[in-house]
């Protein structure tokens, strides 16, 4: 794993996806209170843009065709599927968000 600065904390929005690209890969990164979570970028089902979804609590739709992931586990819950979407362990240090990348 290497890790990577992907935002300051303060640059981002409250519970809206914020897309980032960190050594070639693309990461949502989503701030609920004062944790930050990260997940892959793109739906499962069909390669929809999860940077341009809406949150539903800790729910992160896709804007084409409405499948749901939780932010926090990258498990899809709407429809209840096995696909899964990546997820990244994130620690904020000093006002900066590092995530671990594989």
């Amino acid at each position: 794993m290497t890790e990577v600065r992907a935002a300051r904390f303060d640059e981002l929005p409250a519970e809206r996806p914020a897309l980032v690209e960190l050594d070639g890969v693309r990461v949502v990164l989503v701030r609920m209170g004062e944790s930050v979570y990260a997940c892959g970028a793109t739906c499962a089902h069909r390669g929809g843009p999860l940077g341009e979804g809406r949150m539903h609590g800790a729910r992160l739709a896709c804007p084409w065709h409405g499948w749901m992931y939780d932010v926090r586990t990258g498990e899809c819950v709407l429809p209840p599927r096995p696909e899964r979407l990546p997820t990244y362990p994130v620690r904020v240090a000093d006002g900066d968000v590092w995530i671990d990348l594989p």
